[in-house]
């Protein structure tokens, strides 16, 4: 695997500034012969595609779905609206190419950009299939994104436990993709922005091989985004290296935040807790958005 750098930025946010600090790298593994991953990780967006279908059709779902969404982060301003936009220009992509493409193909997307348009700067989550985006704070790890995926419909009907839904056949099933004929949106989830985060965001190819656990225990153990991403893609290289394995890490500084060595301010709020997710502010961004959607998707199995 070439060598990882770990890239920085100043940005300025509504109050203040946040440091942000990531890196990103994909590998083929070790059973397949095409890697059908594809990322792109520049302030303000972070996204992972994961493709599937045929030998090439994969390849085009996730480079397409990519392609567009650099161009929405390169024209900066990247919001649910232009998110959605970019991912209808990719359907249209991947349908573009009937001779490579069928109805097998497809691509799932996940990531997370910095929303600075409003009083406070937000981060948002985006999701479609299986690949998904971890938050680390205050030493706890928690699984922003929800699989679009049947194992997950039968972990949440209580039918299947989290230990059993690890190794289940259907594992490689997913109910939601950008596709040549799904137009579908993602779901997006709201978080406050604090000091010290640490986002992950990853195709299955590293939970196939790592547990939560195991990321996190990479996370302490690798202070630098791109020693955190080295680490985690050798482990799960080691761990069998069974897909295309993708991983960005993300981590954010406040610089105005009080230190543990700092007199704590006389009128600082109680901080949320770990997995306090801005519920309000997920149903706003639904609503702005919304339109009908598909309550019976097809299921698209990964290659």
């Amino acid at each position: 695997m070439p060598e990882v750098p770990t890239q920085s930025r100043t940005v300025p946010v509504p109050g203040g500034v946040l440091e942000l600090s990531w890196a990103a790298a994909t590998d083929t593994g070790r059973r397949r012969e095409v890697n059908q991953d594809a990322f792109f990780a520049d302030y303000p967006l972070f996204v992972v595609a994961d493709g599937m279908g045929g030998h090439v059709g994969g390849e085009i779902a996730s480079a397409s779905t990519i392609e567009r969404l650099t161009a929405v982060a390169d024209a900066g301003v990247v919001t649910p609206k232009t998110i959605e936009k970019a991912l209808a220009r990719a359907v249209k992509d991947i349908a573009s190419h009937p001779e490579a493409t069928d109805d097998g193909t497809g691509t799932t997307v996940t990531g997370v950009f910095l929303d600075t348009s409003g009083e406070a700067a937000h981060w948002v989550t985006l999701n479609i299939g299986d690949s998904r985006v971890y938050l680390v704070r205050d030493g706890a790890i928690v699984q922003i994104t929800t699989d679009h995926s049947v194992v997950q419909e039968l972990v949440a009907a209580g039918r299947l436990s989290p230990e059993e839904a690890e190794n289940h056949p259907y594992g490689n099933v997913i109910t939601r993709a950008v596709g040549p004929s799904d137009g579908v949106k993602p779901d997006y989830v709201r978080l406050d922005v604090a000091d010290g985060d640490r986002f992950v965001i990853c195709s299955d190819g590293l939970t196939k091989e790592l547990t939560d656990y195991g990321i996190r225990h990479f996370l302490d153990e690798n202070a630098d985004p791109a020693e955190a991403v080295t680490a985690m893609m050798d482990a799960a290289l080691e761990n069998g290296g069974r897909d295309n394995i993708t991983i960005v890490v993300l981590d954010v500084t406040d610089p105005s935040a009080p230190r543990s060595d700092d007199e704590p301010a006389e009128d600082s709020a109680e901080e949320p807790p770990a997995d306090t997710v801005d519920t309000a502010a997920v149903e706003n961004l639904d609503a702005d958005t919304a339109e009908a959607r598909d309550d019976t998707p097809s299921s698209t199995g990964k290659s």
